[in-house]
């Protein structure tokens, strides 16, 4: 049996996986209405080396970061086997990221090139319009894309023809060298890339096999962009490390989960917490619980909803707690309490909750405050891409300094609060938006629901309005008045929003984090899609 020529190295992995076992199937991108693509490890290795080729003519080669602008398709893998061959850095970046944004992250990441789906070829000609040292370097068209590619742009589609190629003639055989430049979600402001070295992938499939604990009878499912780390560590390595078949969405559709399972005999699948929350909202079916799922792979499960969910889809949820920069925890199904998101590998992590601005001193149970970790014996470090200071400050006292607030419970469970700047304090209680969300989402009319806060009509400092950001149902109009009835009805009275906004669509970041920011943005208490709670008493 052929071994990896450098073990983790991600593009010599695949290499002898296609030597052994060349015909297995082991990715289906799931296409919706149109056909899936189903890909080999031969076909992976084969075309992978011809994206290598095409990179290396364009000039990329060792330390040189090109960008992705894509939704879930072969593509990003045949980059990443590319990306790893040659020593290159993948950029993957979230397609909904447009205009100044985009620009943002493509100066940022020093990409040398960039290639795209032609569904997107709009948006980053207009963000390259001021990036005249970015060369497209490549466009694919995929079926149901109505956007043409253009003659002055190389078509991916054309490269798959021809005979195989051999591997580049300068491989990088080091997997601790820089493979991808991740952005943080940018919730509250411009992202930060985060480099992930190579190595990495080889402690995602460790973590499968002992945390998550899949098995050779799995078949895995994300609908999650793979330009997020969640899809990458819970899906995409796995499968491809340990010969476990998964299928990837060319993009998340809450209404087509349980399908897709069905179909595709699917028996474990990443959800984050806004899409749990989107799943649940879906009017219940007969059916619910008639699926292959054992197993969700969640972080960030609303409380409210948690055993409901459960229940309702016949599934066990392990909760998990994690990020690009490190750090990790998780909470087995059936071991500990609802709510929690565990704890740290024994032994492998420590993880605290301590007062801020007071020297890390220790939270007593019950008590919030930041919570931070190490990895005993070794110096955590994180690289934020040209940011010496940020870095530093994340990693400052050898604590990576995760930014979320949470607290412990006596048996040393660790529960998520908020995010640090988040909490939203109204009449002197903090409101989480996860208990106002579950609440408004049961409502028949609601599809999707985003929760933020806007400063106090009242002006008292550090408190905040509620704002119930919702989506009607498909041929559904919203009715406000039975809304803020059933908030009366169910939440406590500080959690009842004091405004209901109309929107076609919650904006989400690619870790399907609510984008409430630019809710926030276009909210004004005037507009035609605002509702007041005074207004029906």
């Amino acid at each position: 049996m052929t071994e990896s020529k450098v073990p983790g190295h991600i593009a010599y992995e695949l290499d002898a996986r296609a030597e052994n076992n060349p015909d297995f199937e082991v990715l289906t991108f799931e296409n919706g209405d149109f056909p899936a693509e189903v890909l080999t490890y031969r076909d992976i290795v084969i075309s992978g080396r011809k994206f290598a080729r095409m990179l290396q003519k364009a000039g990329i080669g060792k330390g040189d970061a090109f960008a992705l602008v894509m939704r879930n398709h072969p593509e990003f893998l045949y980059a990443m086997y590319g990306a790893s061959i040659l020593g290159a850095v993948m950029v993957p970046i979230d397609p909904r990221v447009k205009g100044d944004r985009l620009r943002y992250v493509l100066k940022d990441s020093r990409s040398k090139g960039i290639i795209l789906t032609s569904e997107f070829l709009d948006n980053v000609m207009d963000a390259l319009a001021g990036l005249p040292e970015i060369p497209v370097l490549g466009v694919a068209y995929k079926p149901g894309m109505n956007v043409e590619v253009l003659n002055a742009f190389p078509v991916l589609n054309e490269m798959y023809e021809g005979p195989e190629v051999p591997p580049p003639d300068a491989c990088n055989d080091d997997p601790a060298l820089p493979l991808e430049v991740i952005y943080t979600s940018g919730t509250t402001g411009d992202p930060k890339g985060v480099l992930v070295k190579g190595s990495r992938m080889a402690q995602f499939a460790q973590l499968a096999l002992f945390v998550w604990q899949y098995t050779p009878q799995d078949k895995l499912y994300t609908g999650l962009s793979l330009t997020h780390g969640n899809a990458q560590a819970v899906t995409l390595v796995p499968s491809l490390m340990l010969n476990i078949p998964a299928v990837i969405s060319r993009k998340f559709t809450k209404s087509r989960v349980w399908d897709i399972c069905r179909t595709h005999g699917c028996t474990a699948f990443s959800l984050l917490g806004g899409m749990m929350m989107g799943i649940y909202s879906e009017p219940p079916k007969p059916d619910d619980a008639d699926n292959p799922v054992r197993l969700v792979l969640s972080a960030g499960t609303p409380l409210p909803i948690w055993e409901a969910f459960e229940k309702r889809f016949n599934v066990m949820i392990h909760e998990w707690y994690g990020a690009v920069e490190g750090g990790f925890a998780h909470k087995p199904p059936g071991v500990g309490p609802i709510g929690s998101f565990g704890k740290p590998l024994e032994g492998l992590m420590e993880m605290r909750v301590v007062r801020e601005g007071e020297d890390d001193t220790p939270c007593p149970p019950g008590e919030t405050g930041e919570i931070i970790f190490r990895m005993p014996g070794q110096k955590i470090e994180v690289d934020y891409l040209g940011k010496k200071k940020a870095s530093e400050e994340k990693t400052r006292g050898g604590w990576l300094r995760t930014g979320d607030m949470g607290h412990t419970d006596e048996a040393g469970w660790f529960f998520f609060d908020y995010r640090k700047g988040g909490g939203l304090r109204r009449s002197g209680d903090f409101i989480q938006p996860h208990y106002v969300e579950a609440g408004i989402a049961v409502h028949p009319e609601v599809s999707d629901v985003c929760v933020y806060g806007i400063p106090a009509a009242s002006g008292a400092p550090g408190e905040s309005d509620l704002v119930a950001a919702v989506v009607p149902m498909d041929g559904h109009k919203i009715d406000p008045a039975s809304i803020f009835a059933l908030c009366r009805q169910s939440l406590e009275g500080n959690a009842v929003p004091s405004y209901l906004q109309v929107v076609d669509v919650i904006p989400k970041s690619a870790s399907e984090k609510n984008l409430d920011r630019l809710l926030r943005d276009e909210f004004s208490r005037e507009a035609e899609n605002v509702f007041a709670v005074a207004d029906f008493k």
